[in-house]
């Protein structure tokens, strides 16, 4: 590196590579505060106030705060105005104050919102999924699956298995998420059931996405798989089963498999066994026709990108991250999807991005 020469052209280089640095460092402090707001319940007392909220006002709603710390909350909720999650309006009032109010990202964090992402939030900076990215550096030197193995000595699924706080919070996360996509996926993609009378959605969690297909479906015979923790107090609901079962040994005989969510969190080998078994279940219901059906990522290739695009391919890669640290999984470009599907014994495939972040895959026999 260059000394600072005279002029002092070297130094703003210096001192923003400094920042830079000191960002990445303190990066976690957004997601932190986030969790924190989330915690004492400020989206929900903003909302239920009905109009933009003044710090006074906003301190004397939140329940059990200690009057020693009051004075701080205003400093919380600066970071959050500038991570995007409140705005501030002038109230037009004699004292000239400024009011909080929600934005388009805090309203998905709301107590009642059917698409809050807050489970998922609460399960993802949870400490049992937070400590192992403290092992990533180990992992890297040693056998373990994942640093998630390294941290707490078993995989994510047989933690989740034993540990009634884990399995609740993933499976409400999923199942927040599952409310999310199925708005989208009934409404814009109706074509993509047409044809079909029995429908297995593999690893469907607590039904979530499944409930809402056959509503919309009634004629639709669906059975959502998943691991026998996970569906042992389910109830079968008209057009509705619950299956326990283990996807890598056998799936139910259908016309189509679901995945949602499901494919990245396995590696190339165990997810050639999953499709191979969709490959089954449906040759054994439908001779002719037939398809999986695969909601997930489809990693953008790191070409020039504008602004919106270079933020939609960091959240991919920090869930490509999330994945190799939590379980075995990846996220993948379209030629390595594509490599899985042949492999399986598929024919051919049909990518349709409709979901922001995922796609809808579909695989034919």
């Amino acid at each position: 590196m260059d000394m600072v020469n005279a002029n002092g052209e070297h130094v703003n280089e210096l001192l923003q590579a400094q920042a830079h640095v000191w960002n990445h460092i303190f990066n976690f402090i957004n997601s932190m505060s986030l969790k924190c707001a989330i915690d004492l319940g400020i989206p929900d007392i903003i909302q239920n106030h009905g109009k933009p909220m003044t710090i006074t006002e906003l301190v004397a709603a939140l329940p059990m705060l200690n009057p020693t710390k009051a004075c701080n909350i205003y400093r919380l909720m600066r970071i959050l105005v500038h991570s995007g999650f409140f705005a501030q309006r002038n109230l037009c009032n004699d004292a000239q104050e400024d009011g909080y109010v929600l934005t388009n990202a805090s309203r998905l964090l709301l107590k009642d919102n059917p698409l809050s992402v807050t489970p998922f939030l609460k399960a993802m900076l949870d400490p049992i999924l937070t400590e192992p990215w403290h092992c990533l550096g180990t992992w890297f030197k040693n056998n373990d699956h994942t640093p998630f193995d390294t941290t707490h000595g078993k995989t994510f699924w047989d933690y989740a298995g034993h540990d009634q706080k884990l399995n609740s919070l993933f499976n409400e996360g999923m199942a927040s998420d599952a409310r999310l996509v199925n708005s989208i996926l009934i409404d814009k993609c109706k074509k993509v059931f047409e044809g079909l009378n029995s429908l297995v959605d593999v690893g469907g969690g607590t039904g979530t996405l499944s409930k809402a297909i056959v509503d919309a479906f009634p004629h639709l015979e669906c059975i959502v798989l998943d691991l026998p923790h996970v569906v042992a107090n389910l109830q079968d609901s008209g057009n509705l089963k619950y299956v326990a079962g283990d996807m890598f040994k056998e799936i139910p005989a259908s016309d189509a498999s679901l995945l949602k969510w499901i494919l990245h969190d396995w590696n190339d080998d165990e997810c050639l066994k999953i499709l191979k078994r969709c490959k089954e279940a449906i040759s054994r219901q439908n001779k002719k026709g037939g398809k999986v059906m695969i909601i997930d990522m489809v990693l953008m290739k790191n070409e020039k990108m504008n602004g919106e695009a270079f933020n939609s391919t960091e959240t991919q890669l920090f869930f490509d991250m999330l994945m190799m640290v939590l379980v075995t999984g990846k996220e993948r470009q379209e030629e390595e999807w594509a490599k899985l599907f042949f492999a399986a014994g598929f024919s051919n495939y049909k990518i349709t991005p409709i979901l922001g972040l995922r796609s809808l895959i579909q695989v034919f026999p």
